[in-house]
């Protein structure tokens, strides 16, 4: 008895000091975003487990080949659960739009219905109803610790217009506007006064939240959340956390894009959607393939910590290194660029974030891209594809590879993560000392435990290193995940040649 009370005793020391750390699997998933705890894989159910048969890419279904829908996504999910994912990112899920169409299957953002799901996605061979359908997913995504995020698209399809013109920005001549070069959806009209909350546009998506609400659904990424305004976002949270404190809101929305995204669109910043309560936003991770030394990466989140001080409910960004809409890191850098993205994901103070395909090793290059379509179930005959990104305009095969390299990576970075979770979401972020600005160095540390990485951000060329090491004494305890060759730890100091695009990790225990 007395060994079982000193025990107990032990355990709610280590505590007490954050020594011993259990994931509570009843978080919300606005609290596990907030605390950098969310690993968000985003994925097109229209592909996400599709089955192409004849290898073509493209799914026939008139030979019998089957696209990804609400009850066949069932079946990855405990891939994903093996890969450490607790959040699952749905692309736009409501009906998409087929007259001036982009793509043989319309685009996922082309919105036609706020009211309905999108009939491509449900499994007709089921008794089960549309509703019914989505319902399942959500709870065998819950039923393995998998929280779900639906999209929210920004415009309406122009099949949306014929219906509802009265929704839409017109102009002088009556025609619908359309907004930047976004050819397939036409801009809601959207006053930015008192009578907001009174417009039928509003009304529409309070119908739209509480469908995804009432479906289990766990939170809303909103697509290009800063063509709204700061009121319209603050009313749709409040109305959304009345009936669920703990929804969360996620804005695509960067300190990167800081004009409107079109002539006749508003424009609100990050900081002010963070005080509408969105939870978090992209950040500009997106913009590594520009930074070329660790003040741009260490700027970037310095910048971002200091932001999140000012509000009263924490905040946080998704590690957008990737996403739908930006060109795969396997063309922009190649593979080992990939392996610093999968790192670079694991330890910093951000919630990671991938996209179907990438971590199978996919390229998004389809052999189809921009021919004229054999079949198609919209207004255009061709193909349409964004040369490098998952195609969201087609029904196309199921992303991915034949390369297991970037998942096993991405195991041993996760592992990492789990094994050292305190110092990842809370500990400190610290850029080291280096005599190479080339060199990527930072520490995370919380109660005596740091996790250090170090990459050549070159992907050319070799580069000399000389980082200095902190805390180390005689009793400290060092253990490499990753080394290299040639590098070694000689008085405080890594020092040594890394690889083009290499990168080194280790533990550090006092």
């Amino acid at each position: 008895m007395a060994v079982k009370k000193l025990l107990i005793s032990i355990t709610i020391f280590l505590l007490s000091i954050g020594m011993v750390y259990a994931e509570d699997e009843t978080k919300s998933l606005r609290k596990m975003f907030q605390d950098n705890e969310a690993v968000i894989y985003s994925v097109n159910l229209r592909t996400f487990n599709a089955d192409d048969k004849n290898g073509n890419g493209i799914i026939d279904f008139t030979d019998g080949e089957t696209s990804g829908s609400f009850l066949n996504a069932v079946e990855r999910l405990d891939e994903l659960k093996d890969l450490g994912i607790n959040t699952l990112h749905l692309l736009p899920i409501t009906p998409v739009g087929k007259i001036k169409a982009l793509g043989t299957a319309g685009s996922l953002y082309a919105l036609a219905d706020f009211t309905s799901l999108n009939p491509q996605l449900i499994d007709s061979n089921s008794e089960l109803s549309s509703k019914e359908q989505f319902k399942y997913l959500t709870d065998e995504c819950h039923k393995r610790g998998i929280k779900v995020i639906v999209d929210l698209p920004s415009c309406g399809a122009y099949d949306l217009f014929l219906n509802r013109p009265d929704l839409f920005v017109i102009n002088d001549d009556g025609s619908p506007y359309v907004p930047s070069d976004w050819a397939d959806v036409r801009l809601f009209y959207i006053p930015n006064n008192e009578k907001l909350l009174h417009t039928d546009i509003f009304t529409l998506h309070k119908i739209f939240v509480s469908s995804m609400i009432a479906a289990g659904v766990d939170g809303i990424r909103a697509d290009v959340a800063t063509i709204k305004p700061f009121i319209f976002w603050k009313e749709l949270i409040n109305f959304a956390r009345n009936k669920n404190k703990d929804f969360m809101f996620l804005a695509e929305a960067s300190e990167s894009w800081n004009e409107p995204a079109s002539e006749k669109a508003y424009f609100t910043d990050y900081k002010k959607l963070l005080e509408a309560g969105f939870d978090g936003y992209y950040g500009n991770y997106f913009e590594l393939k520009n930074w070329n030394t660790m003040e741009d990466l260490s700027q970037a989140i310095i910048h971002q910590q200091n932001i999140f001080k000012k509000y009263e409910d924490k905040k946080s960004v998704i590690g957008s290194f990737e996403t739908h809409d930006v060109v795969s890191p396997l063309i922009t850098g190649g593979e080992n660029f990939s392996k610093i993205i999968i790192w670079l994901n694991a330890t910093l103070p951000l919630n990671p974030y991938y996209v179907d395909g990438f971590l199978q090793g996919d390229d998004y290059i389809y052999d189809y891209s921009n021919k004229k379509a054999a079949e198609t179930y919209t207004d255009d005959e061709y193909y349409y594809v964004h040369k490098g990104q998952i195609d969201i305009f087609n029904f196309s095969r199921k992303p991915g590879s034949d390369s297991n390299v970037l998942i096993n990576e991405h195991k041993i970075a996760m592992k990492l993560r789990q094994d050292f979770l305190p110092q990842i979401t809370s500990g400190s972020f610290t850029p080291l000392k280096s005599d190479n600005n080339k060199i990527f160095a930072y520490e995370r540390m919380l109660n005596k435990k740091s996790v250090v990485v170090i990459i050549n951000r070159n992907l050319v060329n070799s580069e000399k290193i000389n980082v200095k090491l902190k805390n180390l004494h005689q009793k400290t305890k060092i253990n490499f995940i990753k080394e290299q060759p040639g590098v070694n730890i000689v008085k405080s100091k890594l020092i040594g040649v890394m690889k083009p695009a290499s990168i080194i990790v280790l533990t550090i225990e006092n």
